[in-house]
């Protein structure tokens, strides 16, 4: 038998942590992660992998304080590390929201807080008067100049006119902004451009949106970060300059007024990048914050698997390609309680059922509103719908109804005379939630269960 000397079996140890570490963290398995990548690191204090594999074993159990110093030190060791310094900035980002809350927390008075069966009260004691009429659609993309060849005629500027007058009609007006407003920048998302689903909008198309009638718009999705950070900031500045107002990184917060209101929008991802749709807690730390100076609180997440196979809402997570896409019912339902009045869905690309909780209303995907070029069209990925809203002045929902549209061509949107999405968002709410689900009259109008 060869028996090792105890140096030899020293300098072995390193690796073998490192390659358990990396195992559990395949696994999920943080703790069991946590253990062998500190003892690599103990043993191997110059061993940027360890450090750099460890700040991951922080980054799922959300230690972000310990994911910024661990990462920090990767660079200090390796100033060119080649991933460390982008997936930082997320980390310090979650790190300064995590604080914040924490110290909010701290300071509040105990809340009386929302039991299942509670009915939520008043928040500016106005009662079930109207207060404001919202429209809200699903994803916009209005064409990519990335790859070349996938913008749309006359440069745009037609895009939306057959809906815009939908968009118009209404107090507020959102939307999912699938995608960055950005006229340079480089995507390192995908291999090739034949086959890359990555998408850059011209800044200049921006205007569409602000003619059209947009006020609000989610930037936390899957799409908006394609061109990298410098894009992100070129998006925000562009809404910013045509007085759209945006939420979508972490700890962002929307601010608008209509009608008297103060109405906030927090939206969501199942990426850290955003505000984290996957961390309950923090979600609805981040929602009872806007409610406690805003007299309505809407909520927009980008969520749930994708495709035409994808029209019903599991009980349940739910994964796609592997990556967990969150547990809408338990989040959309959390936030309610912490103070949500109208909580938005979308990512799936079609719609999904809606449904009435604590007398707000939960849509659970909006499906795809204005799409060109670059996607799948067919059947329900070419539904679109426009959803009305009528909300009390204490945020409960009153009435609504879903303007039917559909995308025409390459991804040209326009009212649908047959109400086809709202046919089938009344099917899916009384398959997928029965007993809170609404029903959709004939005419597109929203009654509740």
């Amino acid at each position: 038998m060869i028996r090792l000397p105890f140096l030899a079996l020293l300098l072995l140890a390193p690796d073998a942590d490192y390659a358990a570490g990396v195992a559990a963290l395949k696994a999920k398995d943080a703790v069991a992660a946590e253990a062998a990548l500190t003892r690599c690191v103990e043993v191997a204090p110059t061993r940027v992998d360890c450090r750099w594999e460890l700040g991951w074993a922080y980054y799922l159990e959300r230690r972000w304080d310990d994911v910024v110093r661990t990462w920090e030190e990767v660079l200090r060791l390796d100033p060119n590390h080649p991933e460390a310094r982008h997936y930082l900035e997320t980390a310090r980002a979650q790190a300064k929201l995590a604080q914040e809350l924490r110290a909010e927390a701290e300071s509040a008075p105990a809340p009386p807080g929302k039991s299942e069966d509670a009915v939520t009260p008043s928040r500016n004691g106005t009662g079930a008067e109207e207060g404001l009429t919202l429209r809200a659609v699903g994803d916009v993309m209005l064409g990519t100049a990335f790859p070349p060849g996938h913008l749309p005629p006359e440069d745009g500027a037609t895009v939306l006119a057959r809906v815009a007058d939908l968009l118009r009609e209404a107090d507020l007006t959102f939307a999912n902004l699938e995608g960055p407003l950005c006229d340079g920048g480089e995507t390192t998302k995908c291999r090739h451009s034949r086959n890359c689903y990555a998408f850059r909008m011209p800044t200049r198309y921006g205007r569409y949106l602000a003619e059209a009638g947009v006020d609000m718009v989610s930037t936390a999705n899957n799409h908006s970060g394609d061109f990298g950070e410098a894009c992100r900031r070129e998006t925000e500045r562009t809404l910013d300059a045509l007085g759209i107002a945006w939420s979508g990184p972490p700890g962002s917060i929307a601010s608008v007024e209509a009608k008297g209101l103060k109405v906030a929008l927090v939206a969501f991802h199942t990426a850290p990048q955003c505000n984290w749709l996957n961390d309950q807690k923090a979600a609805e730390a981040l929602v009872r914050r806007a409610a406690k100076d805003h007299d309505i609180v809407v909520v927009s997440f980008h969520g749930g698997a994708e495709g035409r196979g994808a029209l019903h809402l599991p009980d349940g997570r739910e994964f796609f390609h592997g990556e967990d896409r969150g547990d809408l019912r338990r989040f959309a339902r959390g936030v309610v309680r912490a103070g949500a009045d109208l909580v938005l869905g979308h990512g799936p690309h079609v719609p999904r059922a809606m449904e009435i909780y604590e007398g707000r209303l939960i849509a659970y995907s909006l499906g795809n509103f204005a799409t060109y070029g670059r996607f799948n069209l067919a059947g329900p990925l070419g539904l679109g719908l426009v959803l009305e809203v009528k909300l009390a002045r204490d945020g409960r929902f009153l009435s609504g109804r879903i303007l039917s549209t559909k995308q025409a061509g390459k991804g040209i949107p326009a009212p649908d005379p047959e109400g086809l999405a709202a046919a089938l968002v009344g099917r899916l709410s009384r398959q997928d939630v029965p007993d809170t689900g609404v029903r959709i009259a004939r005419d597109g109008s929203i009654l509740a269960p």
